[in-house]
Formats: C-alpha cells, sequence, structure tokens
C-alpha cells in the first residue's frame, strides 16, 4: 500500500496543482475583475515604494507573466507523469513552488492581505496547499533535479578530460586551458 502511494502521489500532486494553475489562467488571461483587484491593489503598495508598474499589466510581474509562468508549471508537471520526461516534473515544482512563495508572501506581507475578493481566503489556502506540495514534490523528485544540475555543471564548467573528448589539445589551447 505505502508503495502505491509513493508511485501515485507525486502524479496526483502535480494534477492538482496543475488544475488550480489551469483555472487561474482564465481570470489571468480575461483580465477578469478580480485580478485587476490583485493585480491593481499590489500595483498600489509597489507604487508607494517608488516601484509603480511592477505589477502592472506590462510590468515584470504582471498578471499575463504570472499566469504565464503557472501554465509552464502545468504544462511541465503534468508532461513529468510519463516516466521518460519524469525529470520535467522536478522542474515544474520548482516554478510552482516560485510562483506560490511569490503568492503567498504578497499575500502575507502586503495590503493584499488573505481574503482580497471576499472568498473566505480559498485563493490564499489554495496557494499554500500548492506551495507545501510543491516543496514535498521537490523532495520526492530530489534525485531528478541532482541529475539536472550535474549536467548543467558538466556543459558549462567541462572537466579538462571532457574538454579533451570534445575536441582534443587543440581545442584545449584556444580554450585557455
Amino acid at each position: 500500500m505505502l508503495d502505491r502511494i509513493k508511485q501515485y502521489a507525486p502524479h496526483v500532486i502535480a494534477g492538482f496543482a496543475s488544475l488550480v494553475f489551469l483555472d487561474s489562467l482564465r481570470y489571468k488571461f480575461t483580465n477578469a475583475p478580480e485580478t485587476q483587484e490583485i493585480f491593481g491593489r499590489l500595483n498600489d503598495w509597489a507604487a508607494s515604494l517608488g516601484l509603480d508598474g511592477l505589477f502592472a499589466q506590462t510590468g515584470l510581474f504582471s498578471q499575463y507573466v504570472i499566469g504565464t509562468a503557472e501554465l509552464f508549471a502545468s504544462g511541465l508537471l503534468l508532461l513529468g507523469i510519463i516516466p521518460a520526461l519524469r525529470r520535467l516534473q522536478a522542474i515544474g515544482a520548482l516554478i510552482a513552488l516560485a510562483v506560490m512563495s511569490g503568492a503567498v508572501s504578497f499575500h502575507l506581507f502586503t495590503p493584499l492581505g488573505i481574503d482580497p475578493n471576499n472568498d473566505g481566503g480559498g485563493l490564499f489556502a489554495a496557494a499554500v496547499i500548492i506551495w507545501f506540495t510543491s516543496i514535498f514534490l521537490i523532495f520526492i523528485r530530489r534525485h531528478e533535479l541532482a541529475a539536472i544540475a550535474r549536467g548543467l555543471v558538466s556543459t558549462f564548467f567541462p572537466s579538462a578530460a571532457e574538454r579533451e573528448a570534445q575536441g582534443g589539445p587543440a581545442a584545449l589551447a584556444s580554450l585557455g586551458a
């Protein structure tokens, strides 16, 4: 029984997070009043700090930028259900954690509050749940993330043996090694 839970829990988490993210896109991408309220409050707060436009529709953290990150996270989480693409689920969990870290922080530490749309805090609760489940999924997929990190390190910082294998001593000399 425990083995089945270990096998399917990551996919349930990925599916839940994806459903929440994908459901929120209809608000973000259609400029719904609820989205205008949230990002308007955040932009007013940012303006009071001298960062006007940060959360505006063309800002660095606009509803469209956040929605796009949620869309990518959803796609990677769902694609990661396929065994050959398992590493994508780990990357999707990292993106989900980043987005939800921002969401939870802004709900807690700005005038936005935990109930900006008078929904009883449901939006905030979903953000917290996805934040915790993303951490859990990252823990479960830690080996995949380590493999990705090792691959990036060897790509950007190849060892002398790897450089030699790729191009021989002439390549090493041209690289200044």
